[in-house]
């Protein structure tokens, strides 16, 4: 597979007429090499691999990293400028979202003239947006882990229970059972802070009467899980039984909808429409999800922005939400893998209604 990575990289060196390309971002150079490290920058050119790293990482990028030579430098910038004059490289192109503008001015003051920098982005969108079977293994244990740290945690979810407790509680169980670290900064939102899409953990108690949403994840072998459930705290009023009901209902219909070829902003469509046609239009402002992988949010960005159709081995979450001002809100995720027949679920717990003892 590191083979196939590698020629994805090469057909679009030819296809842009560069003579290599310089990966920064860590994401694509441990899918391109395999380093796990926090530091280092990637080449690939028609003919060889260069990873280059300092001091810090030479032992393990001898025995981690996929490439035909391993540089150490001592200064980054004059290490990357030094290979590529040693090269004969006259144009390169680079992933442009993992270089900070400062860097790249940085970099380019120190590369002899008659060498040019090629900015890329859409161009790269497509290099990780399909998995393999192996990062789908690792994308299905790191939602397992999910699903087993929540049935751990959920007897602790009742009034008088703080939000952070519940995290915290959560960030425990998914690491005691093997998650390398947190997705995200977990998610617990309740009563009028459920109308918060990014309520992280607060010092708030939960209170009878309250829906609760819970937005949380791990990383196994680098790949992220991403779910989250609402859940009712006894008996709740009318309007939040409501949307529970319709948010589950555009979820569940976007789901259903997922095939190879389909516009991604017509996925969107579904959920949005169902929500729109029920009166909670303007209460839904995010996008319907996004892909998931080596990071949390990456392409494709599943929403009513993005033309390009959904492909057969694409991991996407469907996320659809209602968030009343004042009130409370809903949202309801999975993370599914495209596939020729549909979709398979890769989390697995219940988002039905659930409504938990109080007393």
């Amino acid at each position: 597979m590191s083979v196939e990575r590698i020629d994805f990289v090469r057909q679009l060196l030819a296809s842009q007429g560069m003579d290599a390309l310089l990966f920064f971002g860590l994401p694509n150079i441990r899918y391109l090499g395999n380093f796990t490290g926090t530091d280092g920058a990637f080449l690939v050119t028609p003919q060889s691999t260069i990873f280059l790293t300092d001091s810090r990482y030479q032992s393990q990028a001898a025995s981690q990293v996929f490439a035909d030579q391993i540089i150490c430098y001592k200064n980054k910038y004059s290490g990357i400028v030094d290979l590529l004059t040693e090269r004969k490289i006259t144009t390169v192109g680079f992933d442009a979202e993992a270089l900070t503008v400062a860097a790249y001015e940085e970099l380019r003051g120190q590369v002899p003239e008659g060498i040019s920098w090629v900015p890329l982005n859409e161009e790269l969108k497509s290099l990780r947006a399909t998995k393999c079977t192996a990062e789908l293994e690792s994308l299905r244990a790191a939602a397992s882990l999910n699903q087993q740290a929540f049935e751990q945690i959920l007897p602790m979810i009742r009034p008088g229970v703080s939000e952070r407790k519940i995290a915290l509680a959560l960030e425990f169980a998914l690491k005691d059972l093997g998650g390398e670290a947190n997705a995200f900064d977990f998610i617990v939102a309740s009563g009028e802070r459920g109308a918060l899409p990014h309520g992280i953990a607060s010092e708030k108690l939960l209170a009878a009467g309250e829906l609760v949403t819970i937005d949380f994840g791990t990383r196994v072998a680098g790949y992220h899980s991403d779910e989250t459930v609402t859940l009712a705290l006894g008996e709740v009023d009318g309007k939040l039984r409501q949307i529970f009901a319709i948010v589950l209902k555009a979820h569940d219909l976007a789901l259903e909808a997922i095939t190879p070829g389909l516009p991604i902003c017509d996925l969107d469509a579904v959920a949005r429409d169902y929500i729109t046609a029920q009166g909670f239009g303007e209460f839904f402002g995010h996008g319907l999800g996004h892909g998931v992988g080596l990071e949390i949010h990456e392409y494709p960005a599943v929403s009513m922005r993005t033309e390009a159709p959904l492909c057969e081995g694409m991991v996407i979450t469907i996320e659809p939400g209602i968030y009343l001002p004042g009130i409370g809100g809903v949202r309801i995720e999975d993370t599914v893998v495209v596939t020729a027949g549909g979709y398979s679920a890769l989390t697995s717990i219940p988002k039905t209604f659930r409504q938990l003892a109080v007393g």
